[in-house]
C-alpha cells in the first residue's frame, strides 16, 4: 500500500486532522519539482528565456512536453518544468506530474498515466487524416476527455433534417459527428462537442456553428429553412447574424445551450487543460509531498444490511515501530488522529469520520510492543455505487503523515440470486452482550470480527471466518432455509482439509445465513494457503463461493496485533 512518495492532502482535509503550517524553514525551494510556482506574468525577458530553454531541451523531454502531454499540463506546470537546469529536476517533475493525476498514488501503477497514453495510441489509429490523430481535434477531444458516452457519425453526410431551434427543414450536409458525453467535470451534464469535415480530407475540426456542416449554405434558393421557405425570412438573413453562426431564423427562438456565450464558454474549456486537484479533497489548493512517512494497511468489506443499504467496515492497521511515543511515569504514549472521507466521483461529500486513537505500554513490554500493530476500524452504511476513499493518518508527536486515496467499489445485492459478503478471515470472532450488538469497532451484528489484515496465523492460532449468505430460498413448511456448506483448505493445488456442514446447524435470521467458524491450524505445517466456502442453495439449486488466502508460520513469541483504542 506504501510508495516512495505520497500527496499530502491540505485545506480541508489538513483541518480535519490539524495538519501544522509549514514554516518558512520546512518550505520547499522553489526549484522543488515536487511544488509550482505561484502563476506570475512573464516579462519579455523571462518569454525569451523560457523560448530559449525550449529550444535547448533534449529531444526526450521536449517531445514529453509538446506532444505527450501538451493538452494536459497547466500552463503553471509547462513553465516550472522549462525552468530546471538537470535531468534529474526533469525526471522528477514528471515523475510527481504523474503522482499528481494518479487516482491512486499508493499503487506502482499509475491508470491515469496508462490511459493517457492508450487515448493517444487510440486517437493516432482512429483519427489521423495527413496529420497524426493527436493532432486532430477529434483526437484532442478524445484525449483530454476519453471517450464520448454517445458518438452520432455521418461519415459521407446526406440529408439533413435540422431541428427546429436550427430553423427546420431539410439540407445537405458534409461529413460531420456529433460527440456527447453525460457528463464533464468543469463542464457539466449532456456536454455536446460537433466536428465538421467540410474538405472531405477526413480531417473533422470542432466547431461552434452548428451551421458549418450545411453544405448548400452558399447556394440561393437550396436547403431552405421553414421560415425561408413559407416567405417569411431571407436565406441572406444567416449572413447577417452577430453570434457567431450561419444558422437559418428560428420560429421558436433558440435554447439557452445556443446561446452565444454559453457555446464559447464550451469552446474554451474544450481546448483548456482539464483541472488537477493535485490529491485535494474539495479544491484546487495548496499540495507538498510526503515522502512515504507512515506506511498502513487498508481494507474495506461489504455486508448487505437492506436492498439498499451496504454496511462497508474500513479496517486501517498501523505499525506501532512508525508511531513516536512520548514517556511520562514509565508509560510510553502515542497518538494518532485518523480521517477518512468517502465521496462520490462528482465530489459530493457522502460519509466522513474522524478520531483520535491512543496507544499506551509501560515500560516492561514497550520494546516488545514496537514489533505489534495496531489496528482500527469503522463501519459506514453506503448505498451500492462508485465512490471515492480517501484516508489520512496523522502521528501527533511527530507529525508524520500517512495518504490513501483509492477507488470503493459497493456492490449491489440482487434480491433475484444467491449472494455472499465479503469473506473475512479474523484472528477474533466472540459474541457480544446484547447492548453492543451493532455498535462498536469490528462489531458485525452480534459479533466481534477483528481481520487479521494480512492474513498471516500461525500454527497455535485458530482461523476465523466470518461470512453472510443472502437470499437463500426458506422452505415452505419450516419456513428454514436448507443449503450447505463446503470448506476446502488447499496449499497451492493440493486438497489439504475439506469438511461440510448444514444450515440448520447456523445462525439464521430470515433468508440469511452467517458463517462463524474458528478453524484450528495446529494440523497445518508452515507455508502459503488458501481456503474456499462454497454455499449451496438446496431447494434454489443456486451455488456461490468466496476464496481468501492466508498463511500459516510457526508461533512467534508474541501476538502480531493489537486494537487501538479511540480517544480517551
Amino acid at each position: 500500500m506504501s510508495r516512495v512518495t505520497r500527496t499530502l492532502l491540505v485545506s480541508v482535509f489538513s483541518l480535519a486532522i490539524a495538519l501544522p503550517s509549514i514554516s518558512a524553514q520546512q518550505a520547499a525551494p522553489l526549484q522543488d519539482p515536487a511544488a509550482l510556482p505561484t502563476p506570475k506574468k512573464m516579462d519579455k525577458e523571462q518569454k525569451r528565456k523560457m523560448k530559449k530553454a525550449l529550444k535547448e531541451l533534449d529531444s526526450t523531454y521536449k517531445q514529453w512536453l509538446n506532444e505527450d502531454v501538451t493538452y494536459i499540463i497547466s500552463p503553471e506546470e509547462r513553465t516550472a518544468f522549462l525552468q530546471y537546469e538537470t535531468n534529474e529536476e526533469r525526471e522528477q517533475f514528471i515523475e510527481q506530474f504523474w503522482l499528481r493525476r494518479s487516482p491512486n498514488p499508493d499503487l506502482p501503477d499509475n491508470e491515469f498515466k496508462e490511459e493517457h497514453y492508450r487515448r493517444i495510441a487510440y486517437a493516432n489509429e482512429h483519427y489521423a487524416s495527413g496529420i497524426p490523430g493527436w493532432k486532430t481535434d477529434r483526437g484532442r477531444m478524445y484525449i483530454v476527455w476519453g471517450p464520448p458516452d454517445e458518438i452520432e457519425s455521418h461519415p459521407t453526410g446526406g440529408t439533413y433534417d435540422r431541428p427546429m431551434e436550427e430553423g427546420g427543414g431539410s439540407t445537405t450536409t458534409y461529413p460531420w459527428e456529433t460527440w456527447r458525453w453525460r457528463y464533464i467535470e468543469g463542464m457539466g451534464e449532456n456536454v455536446i462537442m460537433e466536428f465538421v469535415d467540410p474538405t472531405g480530407s477526413g480531417e473533422y475540426h470542432l466547431t461552434m456553428d452548428p451551421s458549418e456542416k450545411d453544405a448548400l449554405l452558399h447556394v440561393p434558393g437550396a436547403g431552405l429553412s421553414l421560415m425561408e421557405s413559407m416567405g417569411m425570412a431571407s436565406k441572406t438573413d444567416r449572413f447577417t447574424r452577430s453570434d457567431g453562426t450561419n444558422l437559418p431564423t428560428s420560429l421558436g427562438g433558440t435554447p439557452a445551450s445556443m446561446n452565444e456565450f454559453t457555446r464559447l464558454e464550451m469552446y474554451a474549456k474544450a481546448f483548456k487543460p482539464p483541472e488537477v486537484k493535485y490529491k485535494d479533497l474539495e479544491a484546487l489548493v495548496t499540495a507538498r509531498i510526503v515522502r512515504d512517512q507512515v506506511h498502513f494497511n487498508w481494507r474495506t468489506d461489504y455486508l448487505k444490511v437492506t436492498n439498499e443499504t451496504v454496511l462497508v467496515p474500513v479496517t486501517i492497521q498501523i505499525p506501532n515501530g512508525q508511531l513516536t511515543f512520548q514517556t511520562k511515569d514509565g508509560v510510553h504514549s502515542a497518538t494518532l488522529n485518523i480521517f477518512g472521507r468517502v465521496s462520490t466521483l462528482t465530489g459530493r461529500v457522502v460519509q466522513t469520520f474522524e478520531d483520535p486513537v491512543s496507544k499506551d505500554f509501560p515500560d516492561s513490554l514497550f520494546q516488545q510492543s514496537l514489533k505489534l500493530q495496531s489496528i482500527y476500524q469503522k463501519a459506514v452504511p453506503l448505498r451500492p455505487g462508485l465512490y471515492r476513499l480517501d484516508l489520512v493518518i496523522k502521528d501527533v508527536q511527530s507529525g508524520n503523515v500517512g495518504v490513501i486515496n483509492t477507488r470503493l467499489q459497493v456492490p449491489r445485492y440482487d434480491d433475484a440470486k444467491l449472494e455472499a459478503s465479503s469473506l473475512i478471515l479474523a484472528d477474533q470472532i466472540e459474541h457480544v452482550p446484547a447492548k453492543q450488538i451493532g455498535t462498536g469497532q469490528f462489531v458485525l451484528g452480534s459479533s466481534k470480527v477483528r481481520p487479521r489484515m494480512e492474513g498471516d496465523f500461525t500454527t497455535a492460532d485458530k482461523l476465523g471466518i466470518y461470512l453472510q449468505v443472502y437470499n437463500l430460498k426458506p422452505d415452505e413448511t419450516t419456513h428454514k432455509s436448507n443449503a450447505t456448506f463446503q470448506y476446502t483448505v488447499k496449499k497451492g493445488s493440493e486438497q489439504v482439509l475439506q469438511f461440510k456442514e448444514n444450515s440448520s446447524e447456523m445462525k439464521q435470521t430470515g433468508d440469511q445465513v452467517t458463517v462463524e467458524r474458528l478453524l484450528p491450524l495446529s494440523t497445518l505445517s508452515p507455508g502459503k494457503y488458501s481456503i474456499e466456502i462454497s454455499a449451496t442453495d438446496t431447494l434454489s439449486n443456486q451455488t456461490i463461493t468466496r476464496t481468501a488466502d492466508f498463511t500459516v508460520k510457526t508461533p512467534p513469541a508474541t501476538k502480531t496485533a493489537a486494537n487501538v483504542t479511540p480517544g480517551r
